[in-house]
């Protein structure tokens, strides 16, 4: 029997998306081990969730993913060399990758959506409520959202979904919740729209890419239509919880007002670089003062008379 009580101890991540935008960087180089800074991207995700107190990962993955494992795993050859040189700060460096807990991984096999990856975790999981975390969202690593979620399925029950306010003419890019307040940022959600059109919205309340699941939710996926894009969407199957007096339904939705990245596409992904850069332990001081100082520069200003193509 499954208790509102019973500890988040497993993790999903998503990441067998063939990361279109980032052609042609992502024709042989997954889209999440693209660098932020010095870390992959997915590497981030990973840290959130041992943060939480989850040491048990499964990613959901396809074809072409194989550096995702060569990551996680240990480079014996590369660390014998490190421990040569005595480099000992490297070393730390690239062995943290390999001592997140236990790294799981697991083929999507077609490319059916979310909701579809999701299920493709079921067996792995069992009947205990889990985390889904996507990649192109980075939490700060200041902030505790995935334990305010846990927190919130504690007392509430059911399912629990990420929202952050966004500009009213953004909505349309997300997932939109219809929301009735419980406690102050906890909220309960009553309905969910994927990517309404302008004007249709319920809310400014868009899902960003953290959820703690019931195990319920895989049995209504099982029974979920293909839905926006012909794919099996998550968000319908949490439409159905959200209205469901089932034992493991209902909606939670947690309000995040604190820091978060996204690298779900280009100009995106340069801000995330960015900003994390600039507080960064070792290089943050000094790409900062660099960056001030060209932001004023008639390069930045593309004054400089000269223009370089690098390809678009």
């Amino acid at each position: 029997m499954i208790s509102i009580e019973d500890p988040v101890r497993k993790a999903v991540i998503p990441a067998a998306g063939l990361g279109t935008r980032f052609l042609p960087a992502s024709k042989a180089i997954p889209k999440e081990m693209l660098p932020v800074v010095d870390k992959p991207a997915i590497q981030y995700v990973v840290e959130e969730a041992n943060r939480s107190g989850i040491d048990d990962v499964l990613m959901v993955t396809g074809r072409n993913k194989a550096a995702l494992e060569d990551h996680f795993d240990r480079h014996w050859e590369l660390e014998q060399a490190l421990e040569k040189k005595g480099d000992k700060l490297r070393m730390a460096r690239v062995q943290k990758s390999a001592n997140l807990g236990n790294v799981h991984f697991i083929r999507q096999g077609e490319p059916l959506g979310l909701g579809h990856a999701v299920l493709c975790a079921e067996d792995h999981v069992g009947f205990e409520p889990f985390a889904v975390l996507l990649g192109d969202d980075l939490i700060d690593e200041t902030e505790h959202l995935l334990l305010d979620m846990i927190a919130a399925r504690h007392e509430f029950g059911g399912s629990v979904v990420a929202l952050m306010e966004v500009p009213e003419d953004q909505i349309h890019l997300y997932g939109c919740a219809a929301v009735e307040e419980l406690d102050g940022d906890v909220v309960r959600v009553k309905s969910l729209v994927e990517k309404p059109a302008v004007g249709e919205a319920p809310s400014n309340l868009a899902i960003i890419g953290r959820y703690v699941l019931d195990p319920s939710v895989f049995e209504v996926l099982k029974h979920t239509k293909p839905g926006r894009g012909g794919e099996i969407q998550l968000t319908d199957a949490l439409v159905e919880l959200a209205g469901s007096p089932e034992k493991g339904g209902g909606v939670t939705g947690v309000v995040f007002r604190g820091l978060r990245y996204d690298t779900g596409d280009r100009l995106d992904y340069l801000k995330a670089v960015v900003r994390l850069a600039v507080r960064h332990r070792d290089i943050g001081p000094d790409f900062r003062a660099w960056l001030q100082a060209w932001a004023g520069s008639d390069e930045a200003l593309g004054r400089s008379g000269k223009t370089a193509h690098l390809g678009h």
